[in-house]
């Protein structure tokens, strides 16, 4: 199992990432600000005007430590990222399943299966932390329905059905999101998911931690000699890394919607710290951005007993254990893949 480690997020605009010896130097305007040894990090993120020389990359690349360049306001650019470890033998399995349609329906229903029961955990956990705040019986109906179509999967073998009751699925879960929204009424209005960009301030935190669990998702995938841009449930697309996609719908309300709505709820954001430009797109300033990524590692150090391993583990080591099940799954060694669902 790999050793859950820290990740270093470069948010100050001209910083220059270097190499040190055995660590990673982080100066600004040639005068150093930040040293960490290599061994003490399992990636670093870089935001908007960031530099890094290329003996650091070429040092993390060796060292499996991935490096992300995002823009100032977080949208995904690109990765940098070592040798894919594991073998050939599993990365061919892989492609073979990922044509297979009886595979990919498997697959698909689990990663589907886990995606609709932790949305529908965060229903009943609003529901019972604010009794007094919330519709508990618009709640209690939404979460009948993704009830509902949980029982549905099971029942479906056609692959582009699945993803129809998980359409309809994300409508009625999101369509309710407002409702868990009981502080700051006004300030943080949700009336629909929207991206690329997005234009309210909750659906700007909600594709900012999105973009936080790809990157950390993709690198545990890529540590266990998976190829992330082969997924099931996301088919292929140039540049679009479908495999972590696809695990990413187990965590996405477990992790980054039940954060976003504990951030908004106990006011730690407020309206203050987002921007709109002219063309409508929404963003943080520093300060919330800092907020945002402090709030995300801290919960990732929590700790929580892994339904499946029935052992106590950090929330960050969640990604590695999935993927080493996914890849134990593609293996044969195991009959289906484990899906992580909340408690």
């Amino acid at each position: 199992m790999k050793k859950y480690l820290n990740t270093l997020f470069v948010r100050t605009q001209g910083a220059y990432l270097s190499k040190e010896g055995e660590t990673v130097v982080v100066s600004l305007e040639k005068v150093k600000k930040l040293q960490i040894p290599i061994h003490a990090l399992g990636g670093i993120i870089c935001f908007g005007n960031v530099g890094c020389s290329p003996f650091l990359m070429g040092f993390c690349a060796e060292n499996n430590v991935a490096i992300s360049f995002l823009t100032e306001y977080g949208k995904f650019l690109a990765n940098v990222i070592g040798k894919t470890s594991g073998n050939v033998l599993l990365r061919r399995r892989q492609y073979r399943l990922a044509d297979d349609p009886e595979c990919v329906v498997k697959v698909v229903r689990s990663v589907l299966m886990g995606k609709l029961s932790n949305c529908r955990v965060v229903l009943r956990r609003a529901s019972r932390d604010h009794p007094d705040k919330i519709d508990k019986k618009n709640l209690e109906k939404v979460s009948k329905s993704l009830s509902w179509s949980i029982g549905r999967l099971g029942e479906i073998s056609d692959q582009d059905k699945l993803r129809g009751i998980e359409g309809e699925a994300a409508l009625n879960y999101f369509g309710i999101f407002d409702d868990l929204i009981t502080s700051q009424k006004n300030e943080f209005k949700f009336r629909g998911r929207n991206r690329r960009p997005p234009t309210d301030n909750v659906n700007c935190l909600l594709s900012f931690l999105y973009t936080l669990l790809m990157h950390d998702v993709r690198s545990a995938l890529e540590s266990v000699g998976l190829d992330s841009c082969v997924g099931f449930l996301h088919k292929d697309r140039p540049g679009r890394p479908g495999l972590a996609l696809d695990m990413m719908e187990e965590f996405r309300s477990f992790l980054a919607d039940r954060l976003v709505l504990s951030l908004i709820n106990r006011e730690q954001v407020k309206e203050t710290g987002f921007k709109k430009s002219k063309a409508g797109a929404v963003f943080m300033d520093d300060d919330t951005r800092k907020t945002v990524l402090v709030a995300y590692q801290k919960r990732k150090q929590e700790e929580i007993t892994h339904p499946y391993l029935k052992e106590t583990v950090n929330v960050g080591l969640l990604f590695h254990i999935q993927a080493m099940l996914l890849a134990r799954f593609l293996r044969g060694d195991i009959d289906g893949y484990p899906v992580f669902i909340w408690k």
